[in-house]
């Protein structure tokens, strides 16, 4: 069936620009999704500077300095902030993702997140007693 010469126009529903400020599930939902660009960016930042340790340590050294030019600083304070948020959001999202079952019960959520923030806690201790 050949819709060149239907007359029919198919419905295509508007979408505003701002849909997702009109109900505060999408808007975290989006501002969660959005703080992944600084992770990434960090991530980048954080290979760049393997690729520069590898190259010797004179690259190594200045990839150091660039890091501590005032934008390199608020960058890295707002990836920090968009981390932790990344990282508060998923922390409660987790439950629901992955759902876990004793027996014919469902665990409880708080049990799950509390858990996770301890494990954040004892991986975080265990890389400053190490670089210490």
């Amino acid at each position: 069936m050949n819709n060149t010469n239907s007359k029919r126009k198919p419905y295509v529903r508007e979408m505003k620009k701002d849909w997702w400020l009109k109900n505060a599930f999408y808007t975290g939902y989006m501002i969660r999704e959005g703080t992944s660009i600084f992770v990434s960016i960090y991530a980048v930042v954080l290979m760049w500077g393997l690729l520069r340790l590898v190259q010797g340590q004179e690259a190594f050294n200045g990839w150091l300095e660039s890091l501590q030019s005032p934008i390199a600083i608020l960058f890295h304070v707002i990836a920090l902030a968009a981390c932790l948020f990344h990282a508060k959001t998923w922390f409660a999202l987790a439950p629901k993702a992955m759902r876990i079952f004793r027996g014919e019960d469902l665990v409880p959520e708080k049990p799950i997140v509390i858990a996770q923030y301890v494990a954040l806690a004892v991986v975080s201790l265990l890389v400053l007693i190490i670089v210490a």
